[in-house]
């Protein structure tokens, strides 16, 4: 039998009464290479320095690990994350969207990549029943608010739900509205930060389509966090509702978790009533902290990209992932459990890596998770569960 986590702070088992398990994760590229191994791909057309066509991340991809058979089933990317969620059951499926859904042209001057994906694609989407995608983040305006608006007409015609971008601040900052079980609802928020790369031109305003976009960390954030508790306490007026608060926050590379990113995360908790912070922007794990018996993810990695013959930062290994399965109190929203399944890019794939890769990604959560009194442990089911404080 697979241990079962007891919450360090509150000591509930999650036998114990009826949980609301939550699938999340950090960023899912499905634009580019990706794009380009599906049915009915986008003009492979590019603006970067180096790379003028899309199709050039797949043979990078096929260098590494072999042909590609294209074009490839919708569901191909995903792999044998199916298997998984079938054996959770995860109430609602929850990803960071990072590209924009669009045939448009308008892509964004003096912006290095552009991301973007054929609308018609979209069932590489739908195909693992994903219900909500954030999308305040630093690629969702890359071709434009032409892009965007057909990214968010794309979207909700294939009945998926967003949150943190839309065609007016009010749009933009609104919550997504999820079933989570157990009767409750969940109220999702996305924001992005400045230091993601975000430009602050692509905020939201009044008349003006955008993100969701928190100004800095400094002073102002204690107006961006009673704005955020504002914003949470209305959606909550009728309902006592699960928050989750995603922020794409944070350079690509480095373990480091700022001061000012950790102290915003504990005021959401604190002072906005969010019962998760979901982090993400970073290409590989981070640390995870249990604050106030809630959970703070402060950087997920990436999931699916078509990043795989690309060279160079291969000591922080982006090519790992994990799969995130918070379990939720379904009453008072603290966390109850957390379990998280190791994946691996492989053929623009998900899949599942060997022993000794699992082991690493064991050593780094715990070597990144101990200044937070955070430890994992691998478990029979093949999962990684958040064990104790340390």
């Amino acid at each position: 039998m697979a241990e079962k986590w007891t919450c360090p702070l509150t000591g509930c088992n999650p036998t114990a009464a009826p949980m609301t398990v939550l699938f999340l994760c950090g960023d899912v590229m499905t634009g580019r290479g990706i794009d380009q191994i599906l049915a009915r791909p986008a003009d492979p057309t590019l603006h970067e320095p180096y790379v003028k066509d899309a199709r050039g991340y797949v043979e990078l991809a096929e260098r590494k690990h072999g042909p590609l058979a294209r074009p490839v089933e919708d569901a191909y990317i995903w792999g044998f994350a199916p298997e998984v969620f079938e054996r959770v059951k995860p109430a609602a499926r929850i990803i960071n969207l990072e590209t924009a859904v669009t045939t448009a042209d308008t892509f964004w001057p003096d912006k290095g990549i552009h991301y973007r994906m054929s609308p018609e694609n979209l069932g590489c989407i739908t195909a693992a029943e994903v219900h909500c995608c954030t999308l305040a983040n630093n690629h969702v305006l890359d071709w434009g608010y032409l892009g965007l608006e057909e990214t968010l007409h794309s979207l909700h015609r294939a009945g998926l739900k967003t949150a943190g971008a839309g065609r007016n601040e009010p749009e933009a900052t609104a919550p997504a509205v999820l079933a989570t079980g157990a009767g409750r609802r969940g109220l999702l928020f996305s924001f992005a930060a400045p230091d993601c790369g975000v430009p602050p031109t692509w905020a939201a305003s009044g008349g003006r389509p955008g993100v969701a976009f928190l100004p800095d960390f400094s002073d102002a954030a204690v107006a961006a966090v009673a704005a955020v508790a504002r914003r949470i306490a209305a959606a909550r007026a009728e309902r006592d509702d699960l928050v989750i608060v995603s922020i794409h926050w944070g350079d690509n590379w480095g373990y480091d978790i700022s001061a000012e990113h950790r102290a915003l995360a504990h005021r959401l908790i604190d002072e906005a009533g969010a019962d998760l912070v979901h982090g993400h922007s970073s290409h590989h794990v981070k640390g995870i902290e249990v604050y106030s018996e809630r959970l703070i993810l402060y950087g997920c990695g990436d999931l699916i990209t078509d990043y795989e013959g690309i060279g160079g930062r291969e000591s922080f290994r982006g090519d790992l992932g994990l799969m995130y399965f918070p379990e939720l109190d379904p009453v008072e929203g603290r966390l109850k459990s957390l379990r998280m399944q190791p994946t691996q890019m492989r053929q623009l794939r998900l899949c599942r890596p060997c022993d000794e890769d699992v082991a690493w990604m064991e050593a780094t959560l715990n070597r990144e998770g101990r200044r937070f009194g955070a430890r994992v442990r691998l478990q029979q089911d093949g999962m990684l569960h958040l064990q104790s404080k340390v």
